[in-house]
């Protein structure tokens, strides 16, 4: 079973490898079919943050599930633990799409 501190770790990380392997990967197709790569990572980057959020916190019903327990069932540690895994999954995507900005010179 994995820790509050693995899991954490595992969620922020996942986010980020989303935004920053999407951006990356996208570059290269963009080279690929003439578009430019620069533009191509900055859309990229911003426009899949929510869905690296989504897979580094393991799709939304879980997420769904434990938010209503800790609201309606009076389990308020699961909500507060599942706060801040979604914390950690918008750090992760921020963190990556920063990353990309600063790279590339974005605003």
């Amino acid at each position: 079973m994995e820790t509050f501190g693995q899991k954490f770790t595992l969620i922020f990380f996942t986010a980020l490898g989303v935004i920053l392997g999407a951006a990356v990967i996208g570059a290269l197709a963009a080279v690929i079919t003439g578009q430019p790569p620069i533009k191509t990572m900055l859309k990229l980057s911003a426009d899949l943050k929510i869905w690296a959020i989504v897979s580094a916190i393991g799709g939304t019903f879980t997420t769904l599930e434990v938010l209503e327990l800790g609201l309606f069932h009076g389990e308020f540690l699961s909500l507060v633990k599942q706060m801040l895994y979604l914390f950690a999954a918008f750090s992760g995507a921020q963190l990556g799409h920063f990353l990309i900005t600063s790279l590339v010179g974005g605003n």
